[in-house]
Formats: structure tokens, C-alpha cells, sequence
């Protein structure tokens, strides 16, 4: 199954905009009762056995069960008779967003992940409709549930075949946009091994090195912006909370944030296409850029957005029929891509690589990417016997040998004499 999502601006009326601002207050509301509802029910069975808090207690009920989805949903229903506002909405939408609350509840309790918030009018952003009627496009309009024809900017058309599976309303500090979800029932399979191999190493200093020698800077965008961002957030300082003058302010703020956010993920997926464009392997370092956006450097990291780019690139490789895989990262600026010796920690301020076995010298960006370069080929050929006999081998992070579908010979696949020569070269210009 094919899933895509393309988004489109709205062009709603003031009528339609007043309902889509209603819509949301009330997900915010049921967002936040629901969350407390859950909270005050963990909280009440937390005190000991033997004693009981000295301020406050929550009683509940023992035999009371957890308030999970079907409970709340079921619960959502009955409350409609005493508040008439949640009428108002359609009753998809607000169950999509019980089952949004329920979905980031489990990831928080089985996976780690932040404790979900309660939602302010700021926080609120959008609301899903799951279902749409038939033929819901125009060439300047789309049917929504309660909100009837909407205009909107059809930029692009949609690809032929595919179904509207749901509609997601999103309030951007620029606007209204709507976000389709498109499916196609069509099975495609990752790319093959084949064709130029390169290695991408991500830095600081120079954003992308790759194994050819090429060294892309970073730009700086919120640094382009910076003066202007810090003079409107220390006029918001002043503003009264609640007010109109602050409400306004806020809005401009994000507007100047909506713009770099968008610079930045356009310069990605150009950046993306160029990368991907003479090659037919792609191999990145297996890196948790989390914890680069911790400590003097954060600012950079997340102004840098390299897990951004790293998404974005391995979706354009699987459109662009490149392989894409990543490699271990430890180690890479430590050995010699021509030779493989091991040349000692190296620290930041050593930008040239010099190799005391071979003599290899390069920049220090570019040797690190030629040696993940190395690592990924490596990965490949180690594997390569097992491709002709369809079995699927996962052995290192990033070494994974896509299967045949049948166990035969597939058109496009590779085989052990096609990777014959493609490992580590042992010239210098390599």
C-alpha cells in the first residue's frame, strides 16, 4: 500500500473560518478533559496503602476501570446531552481526537516518550476528518464535512488512481491548509544496490562533504533573521497577557518562524535532489541528532535541522530510485579511506586528514564521508551472495539486502559480480 500526503492552501470565507476556530476549541477541550480525566485517575492510585496525603487526595473508585478510548468515546456520546456545543463539531472528528490522545498516552507509557500536554488555544492546530464524501474535488474547491465547499490552490493535481483516504485541517500562522492523505493499492519495492556509490558526512562547519570531494556550507537561518526575531520577543515582554497587542504580536512572531521553518525544508529537499542525482547509493552515518541539540552548539544543530534532512533524504532516494542506507558512525574520522589504518582521535580544530601508513591526505569532511562511503559498499558485497536466493539479511545497522519477491532473479536486482570492484579503492583518488 502506497501512502502520500499533499498538502493545499484554503482559501475558507469568514463563516467557514469562524467554524473551523470553533471546531477547534472544542478538540482543545475535549482534549484537555479527557488528559485530566486520565491523570487524575493514575494520581488516585499512587498513595500508599497505610497512609494518605496530609493535603489532598483523589478518590476514585477501586473498582473504577481505567479511562481508556472506548470508555471516553462512549462517555463523549452522553455528554452531548448536557453540553449542546460538541454537536456542533463532527462526531469523527472528535473521536480522531480521543484516539490521538490514547496513541501518544501508549507511546508514553510503553515507548518513553513525553507525557502528552494540555493544549492552550496556541497548542491547538488542527483536527482530522477520517472520512470524506464521494467526489469531494473541484478544481478550485474541496467538500468538508460542516464546512461545505472550500476553495482552495490546487498547485499540484492528484495522481491518477489514488483514493482520499482522510483530511487533516491545519491552522498555520500563513493560513489555512489542508493535508490529504492518498493510499494506492500498489506494493513497491525498495531500491537495489546498483550504480555510483556515495557517502555523506554531515557537520557543522560544512553541512555536507560527500566521497566525490564535494563541501556544502550551512546556511544560517534563523542567524539571517536573528536581529529582527529578538527585537519583536522582547516587545512581546511588555505585552499584557491576554491581550489583543499581544495576540497580534504572537501571530507576526510566527509568521517570521513559519518563514524560516519553510526556507529551511525547501533548501533540504533541493539539497536532496542534487545529492541524489548521478548516484545510485546513498549511505549516511547512524546518528542520534537529539543529542547534538544539546550543550553550546544546540542553537546550530536544530537551526542546522540534519534529522530533518536526513527524512527528507532518504524519501527522496526511494522516489528517485536510489538505495539508501545507514552505516555505523563510530570510528569514521579515525581511519583512512584509501588504506584502512587507524589514525588516532582527531580533534575539531584538525580540518585535514593525513594518512601516516599511505599517505592519503584530504580534507577531514571528505575523508569521513569516503570511509562511510567504504562502510556501506562493504555492507552490501558482504551480502551480495544472498540476493540472487531471495533471502533478506539484516547483520549492521544500515547493511540490510532487500529480498526478491519470488526467490528468483528479479529484473533489477544485483548480484556478486555487479558489487566486483566497488569496495575500498586503494588509490588516492578514491
Amino acid at each position: 500500500m502506497l501512502t502520500m500526503t499533499y498538502e493545499y492552501k484554503l482559501q475558507p470565507t469568514s463563516e467557514q473560518i469562524t467554524i473551523i476556530e470553533q471546531t477547534l476549541d472544542v478538540c482543545r477541550a475535549v482534549w484537555n478533559f479527557a488528559l485530566r480525566q486520565r491523570k487524575d485517575w493514575c494520581a488516585s492510585r499512587k498513595c500508599p496503602v497505610n497512609a494518605c496525603s496530609i493535603y489532598s487526595e483523589y478518590i476514585i473508585g477501586v473498582d473504577q476501570p481505567f479511562p481508556n478510548y472506548h470508555r471516553q468515546a462512549k462517555q463523549l456520546t452522553e455528554a452531548k446531552k448536557v453540553y449542546p456545543q460538541l454537536k456542533n463539531v463532527h462526531s469523527q472528528v472528535l473521536q480522531q481526537t480521543l484516539r490521538t490522545l490514547d496513541r501518544a498516552w501508549d507511546d508514553h507509557k510503553a515507548r518513553g516518550f513525553g507525557c502528552p500536554r494540555f493544549k492552550n488555544k496556541y497548542r491547538m492546530r488542527s483536527f482530522v476528518f477520517p472520512q470524506l464524501g464521494k467526489e469531494p474535488i473541484k478544481d478550485d474547491a474541496i467538500k468538508l464535512p460542516k464546512l461545505r465547499w472550500v476553495k482552495w490552490r490546487q498547485s499540484r493535481p492528484i495522481p491518477e488512481g489514488f483514493e482520499i483516504k482522510q483530511a487533516r485541517i491545519v491552522r498555520k500562522a500563513s493560513g489555512y491548509f489542508v493535508m490529504l492523505s492518498l493510499q494506492l493499492d500498489v506494493n513497491i519495492p525498495n531500491p537495489f544496490p546498483h550504480g555510483h556509490p556515495r557517502g555523506i558526512d554531515l557537520g557543522y562547519d560544512k553541512f555536507v562533504a560527500t566521497s566525490d570531494g564535494e563541501e556544502i556550507k550551512r546556511p544560517r537561518f534563523i542567524i539571517t533573521l536573528q536581529r529582527k526575531l529578538k527585537l519583536l520577543q522582547r516587545r512581546l515582554r511588555n505585552k499584557q497577557f491576554g491581550s489583543n497587542n499581544r495576540h497580534k504580536l504572537n501571530q507576526k512572531i510566527a509568521r517570521l518562524h513559519q518563514r524560516i521553518s519553510d526556507t529551511r525544508q525547501d533548501w533540504h529537499f533541493k539539497l536532496a535532489h542534487h545529492l541524489c542525482d548521478g548516484a545510485g547509493m546513498i549511505f549516511v552515518e547512524n546518528i542520534n541528532f537529539c543529542s547534538w541539540q544539546r550543550g553550546m552548539l544546540s542553537k546550530s544543530a536544530a537551526d542546522a535541522g540534519f534529522g530533518q534532512f536526513v527524512n527528507i533524504l532518504e524519501w527522496v532516494c526511494w522516489k528517485t530510485d536510489t538505495y539508501f542506507a545507514k552505516v555505523d558512525k563510530d570510528g569514521t574520522s579515525q581511519t583512512c579511506p584509501n588504506c584502512g589504518a587507524h589514525t588516532g582521535k582527531k580533534t575539531l580544530d584538525i580540518r585535514i586528514h593525513s594518512c601516516s601508513e599511505c599517505g592519503y591526505t584530504t580534507t577531514r569532511d571528505v575523508a569521513a564521508a569516503q570511509e562511510v562511503r567504504n562502510r556501506g559498499i562493504n555492507g552490501v558485497r558482504l551480502h551480495s551472495d544472498f540476493l540472487s536466493k531471495g533471502t533478506l539479511t539484516n547483520t549492521a545497522v544500515g547493511q540490510i539486502v532487500a529480498e526478491n519477491v519470488c526467490g528468483l532473479d528479479a529484473t533489477g536486482s544485483i548480484g556478486h559480480d555487479a558489487l566486483v570492484g566497488t569496495g575500498r579503492s586503494r588509490k588516492s583518488n578514491s
